[in-house]
This record gives C-alpha cells, sequence and structure tokens, in this order.
C-alpha cells in the first residue's frame, strides 16, 4: 500500500471515523471542520469527545481549523460534511490542483435535488469523483470493527483508488461502477429508517417493520430505475444492507428520530436530542418531489415527508399506509 496524504472533510461522527480507518492505514490524515472549537478541542483533547469519545486520536491524524494547514500537493479528499453543506465545503477546495473527491455523506442536494456527483462536478468542474455508501455505523467504524462498504465513480480506476486508500482487513471496501444507484440506495435509505423507527415507536411490532423494510426497498429501486440506476445495485451493500441496517438498529440516527417522534416529541425536541445531523429530515422533502417528478409511487415516502413537514401525526401517516388497498405485490 503507497501512503498518501488525506484531506478529510467534516469532524462529526462519520467523517471522524473514517478519518480514523485512514490513519489505521498508516496515512497521514488532515481532519477539517467549519466549527472551529470542535478542531481546538480535538488538537487539545487527542479525540473527538463530542461524537466518538472512546478513540484516542492516532499519531498521524491531524486536525486542522484551516486548509491553509494541509499539504499544498494534496490530491486526495474525502468529504463528510452533510449534503446541506456539500457545495460550500467543495468550494474551499479550488486552491487544490487535479484533487479527487471521494463523497461518504448520504442523500440529495437541498432544494435541486442533485445528486452529490453533480454538485461536484459544478463546483470543481471535471473534477475526478468516487461516492462512498454501504452499512457502516460511525462508532463501530471508528473502533475497528468489521465493516463492508461500496465506493463507486464513473471512472472504476477512481473508485478502485479510493478502495485502496480505505481496504484493509476490518474495513472491506467493494467498488462499483453504478454511481447513481450507490447514492439513491444511501439517500432514500434514511426516509425508510425514520418510518421503521416511527412504526417500531407506536408499537406495531417486527412483523409490520419486516413488511416496511421490503416494501421500502421497492420504493427505492422504483425510483432508481426511473433515474437510471441499475436494479441490481439495490440488492448490494448500498441498497439492501444499508437499509437493513439503519432501519434496524437504534444507533441510526433516522430511525431514532422516528422513534421519539412516535413518543410524542417535536421534530425540533428530537432533533434537539439527537444532536447530530439527520440527513433524513431534508431528504424525505426531496424525494418526495422527485417521486412526482418521475411519476413514481412511493406511499411510505409520501406519508413520512407529510410527518416531517406536520401534515398529518406518526400514528396517522401508518394508518394511512394500512388503510391502502390490497394489490399485486409486484
Amino acid at each position: 500500500m503507497t501512503i498518501q496524504s488525506v484531506l478529510v472533510l467534516g469532524a462529526g461522527s462519520w467523517g471522524t471515523a473514517l478519518a480514523l480507518a485512514l490513519a489505521r492505514n498508516k496515512h497521514s490524515v488532515y481532519l477539517w471542520d467549519i466549527d472551529s472549537e470542535l478542531i481546538s478541542n480535538l488538537q487539545t483533547d487527542k479525540c473527538n469527545k463530542r461524537y466518538i469519545p472512546n478513540v484516542t486520536l492516532p499519531e498521524n491524524l491531524f486536525p486542522i481549523a484551516s486548509l491553509e494547514d494541509a499539504p499544498t500537493d494534496l490530491k486526495l479528499a474525502v468529504n463528510a460534511v452533510p449534503c446541506h453543506g456539500l457545495r460550500s465545503s467543495l468550494s474551499l477546495l479550488k486552491s487544490f490542483s487535479d484533487i479527487r473527491i471521494c463523497v461518504a455523506s448520504k442523500g440529495f442536494e437541498p432544494d435541486t435535488q442533485k445528486f452529490n456527483h453533480q454538485v461536484v462536478e459544478e463546483e470543481l468542474g471535471e473534477a475526478s469523483f468516487a461516492i462512498l455508501s454501504g452499512p457502516s455505523f460511525a462508532k463501530e467504524v471508528a473502533a475497528g470493527l468489521p465493516t463492508a462498504v461500496t465506493i463507486a465513480a464513473k471512472d472504476i480506476n477512481v473508485a478502485q483508488s479510493f478502495s485502496d486508500l480505505f481496504h484493509d482487513d476490518v474495513f472491506r471496501t467493494y467498488t462499483h461502477s453504478d454511481y447513481i444507484g450507490v447514492q439513491i440506495g444511501g439517500a432514500v435509505k434514511n426516509v425508510m429508517a425514520i418510518a421503521a423507527g416511527i412504526a417500531d415507536g407506536l408499537g406495531f411490532g417486527t412483523n409490520a417493520r419486516a413488511a416496511l423494510v421490503t416494501r421500502g426497498l421497492n420504493e427505492i429501486m422504483r425510483l432508481g430505475l426511473a433515474m437510471g440506476a441499475k436494479q441490481e445495485t439495490f440488492m448490494g451493500l448500498a441498497g439492501l444492507g444499508d437499509l437493513v441496517l439503519t432501519c434496524t438498529d437504534n444507533q441510526s440516527r433516522n430511525r431514532s428520530l422516528g422513534l421519539l417522534l412516535a413518543e410524542g416529541l417535536s421534530i425540533q425536541e428530537a432533533s434537539d436530542k439527537i444532536g447530530q445531523a439527520i440527513e433524513g429530515l431534508k431528504t424525505a422533502k426531496e424525494v418526495a418531489t422527485l417521486a412526482k417528478k418521475y411519476d413514481i409511487e412511493m406511499p411510505i415516502t409520501e406519508q413520512v415527508n407529510k410527518v416531517l413537514q406536520s401534515e398529518c401525526s406518526p400514528r396517522d401517516a401508518v394508518q394511512n399506509l394500512l388503510a391502502r388497498e390490497a394489490k399485486a405485490e409486484m
């Protein structure tokens, strides 16, 4: 393995976990965040007490408050900034020439419904990009527990270059050419996780959750095929794998949001209690918009969006789904 200098944008739980994974592979990792106080604490505490408190930052992981502290000849960056901040964070990279970007956030740009790779191309021109997705909770990656993810790109050589950067015996990476499908799977599963949290929080049981996950996958596939993705992508890590993980485990912020909404908390109260970015909050609206644009039936997405837009209660949303007419499964 060739040792590289890598910039990681976003020092939240996911960005920190990815930085730790890269540092375990002996790379020189520069971890930046717009929150200068967070970076200062990382430098002082030698760990991310706010998000990953139990893992010490290794000596080859350097928290930086300014990109001027990164090597000027740096060619590789991993962006773990939430989707709503992706464009502004990418604009900071224009001083680096011929940089390759691996986007690790899951969702669409708010209000435009643009894919993350489209935002990269608009901000950095014909920059080489890859997309990292799959079933991967940050705390488990940070702790070095076994994880498998997908890295997709238009140019498979770019996907392979980031795969080589990350891959080791506990963080396994698989390359993929369907960068559209990988992004759709990673984004829409967050909406389904909110629905799963609501259903579980209301005590509808594991049968209902299994049905929701299965029908949720069907919605993801429907939208994906309409937008040019490959059906088989959704049976892999970035589709079914990520969907099952985030719908069934309480480490998922999106599932946790659904659970809290089912308890009667407001969206603001639930968000404050979780204390981290919840991508599904913004993604639900964008996916509902895309469903209308492509004339795709996505009833679970529709009901989640209505809850998040305060158009119906969590209980009414589930009852609306259960009241739908019987139909053929396929």
